[in-house]
């Protein structure tokens, strides 16, 4: 390595903090200056589009309204670069085949700009807990996400975009561990290549001829990055083709230990952590070939559009579900037809989930499965697609959920948009009722500092919150360090 002094000097310095705007949910301007009033100082990471670095502040950045909020979110600048390379386009096909804890997920959503159908799989429970979190902070309504092993997904439906972020020894994160990574083991790296190599041939086979894939990883290991890309160019119908990004890099090597690469990893990026003050990163793009008779497609085989009810729910009952929720938020909570009509609605059990991915692939799943029986035995299950929109409660109401008035609340109309000062908000996360006088009772949207943070409900004694145990603490503690 030519610049080895900067790469050393580098993992000798504490990485600084890197955050993503949230874009479509607030303008940048205004998020620095919120988070500047708070005594945070930022800049603009230029390489990275859409990040900043925290170069000073009074805290984590990450405990204040503003993260709360779900208008950024944390991630080291370099790890938005796979997200960038794929590039993916909104009402494109795109499958994350390694997503939790969701990161990179949601950037992939935004650049969608929420519109068309992401597939976000991981095998991991506890992860995809933490994946479902991320999403519902950001508010990201276009994510499917599946619990299974991308190795065995049916390829009944081809993407036209798939990421593989693939499991690793993480030498790139050196800087975020204090130095501490666990030595390789012979057995670890025939054991992490041979998992890498299936995960990027699934991919291959799941995307479409024409379509796009990009393998990454956070490990400077050889064996793990351009030895995977030689193994799979030398008979998958792939070719690598350059990053157009503006980034400082260094290109994959050509050889390792006396072994020759293909040409084609030249065009993969090794990015070390004195090129952005960031972690290490491997990635390389690949573009998809057409098979022995296969020809160029559009991949729309095995997409169907969501339906109104989730597979093994009575259809016609929750059409009619649907159309009175519709009505109630129409009438009770006054949201347009207009926005209304440019979202998904699907009952599942007692939610309705609301989403903008219009089109997914679970039936042809089901098919591969067990013709198309929902309880048939499978390899996957579905998690979650969008955000739990809204739920049945007494009287047959369909209430508005925490995460759906986070994501559309200053779409109601004002009778039904409460704003708090702070001590307000204080009292009622500590259990008191606020006055509510000339309201109409049921549900409304808590407002503060101008954001919509939640639930609330008027009845007879006045407005109290509908916020779930585990964020009133969290926005407790939030609250009385930023005021």
């Amino acid at each position: 390595m030519r610049d080895w002094g900067a790469f050393s000097d580098a993992h000798r310095r504490p990485e600084p903090t890197a955050l993503r705007i949230r874009s479509g949910r607030i303008d940048p301007g205004e998020l620095l200056s919120r988070l500047r009033e708070r005594g945070f100082h930022l800049g603009p990471v230029p390489e990275v589009s859409g990040y900043y670095r925290v170069r000073a502040g009074p805290s984590s950045v990450a405990q204040t309204p503003e993260h709360w909020l779900g208008l950024f979110h944390v991630q080291q600048a370099v790890m938005g670069l796979p997200s960038l390379a794929l590039a993916p386009q909104p009402g494109e096909r795109v499958l994350d085949l390694c997503a939790a804890p969701g990161g990179k997920t949601a950037h992939l959503a935004e650049l969608m700009s929420d519109q068309g159908p992401l597939v976000a799989l991981d095998p991991k429970e506890k992860r995809l807990r933490a994946l479902l979190g991320n999403l519902y902070r950001l508010a990201h309504p276009n994510v499917l996400v599946i619990a299974g092993d991308g190795r065995t997904l049916p390829d009944t439906a081809r993407f036209d975009r798939v990421l593989v972020d693939a499991p690793c020894s993480a030498e790139g994160n050196y800087r975020r561990r204090n130095g501490r990574i666990v030595p390789r083991k012979s057995s670890f790296v025939a054991h992490i290549t041979a998992l890498q190599e299936t995960l990027l041939r699934r991919a291959i086979r799941l995307t479409r001829p024409g379509g796009t894939i990009v393998y990454s990883t956070c490990t400077y290991a050889p064996e793990e990055n351009e030895g995977v890309l030689h193994r799979v160019l030398q008979d998958a119908p792939v070719r690598t083709e350059p990053i157009r990004l503006e980034a400082p890099h260094a290109r994959g090597i050509t050889e390792w230990k006396a072994q020759r690469f293909h040409p084609g990893v030249t065009h993969a990026w090794r990015v070390y952590p004195h090129h952005l003050d960031s972690g290490g990163l491997f990635m390389a793009r690949l573009h998809r070939l057409e098979d022995v008779d296969e020809e160029e497609s559009e991949g729309g085989a095995g997409w169907s559009p969501v339906p109104a009810a989730f597979p093994g729910e009575d259809p016609t009952a929750a059409l009619t579900r649907i159309d009175e929720a519709l009505a109630q938020l129409r009438s009770r909570f006054g949201m347009s037809p207009e926005i209304l009509d440019e979202l998904g609605w699907m009952v599942r059990k007692e939610n309705i989930w609301v989403h903008t991915a219009k089109r997914w692939p679970v039936a042809s799943w089901n098919d591969a499965a067990g013709g198309g029986k929902p309880d048939a035995p499978k390899d996957w299950r579905v998690v979650a697609l969008g955000l739990r929109g809204l739920r049945r409660g007494p009287g047959n109401w369909e209430t508005p959920t925490n995460h759906f008035l986070a994501r559309w609340g200053h779409h109601l109309s004002q009778e039904r948009r409460i704003s708090l000062r702070a001590e307000e908000l204080g009292a009622l996360l500590n259990g008191s009722t606020l006055p509510a006088e000339g309201r109409p009772p049921g549900p409304v949207a808590l407002v503060w500092e101008g954001r919509v943070i939640g639930r609330g409900i008027v009845g007879r004694k006045g407005l109290t919150h509908q916020i779930a145990g585990a964020y009133v603490e969290r926005l407790r503690a939030i609250l009385s360090r930023n005021n």
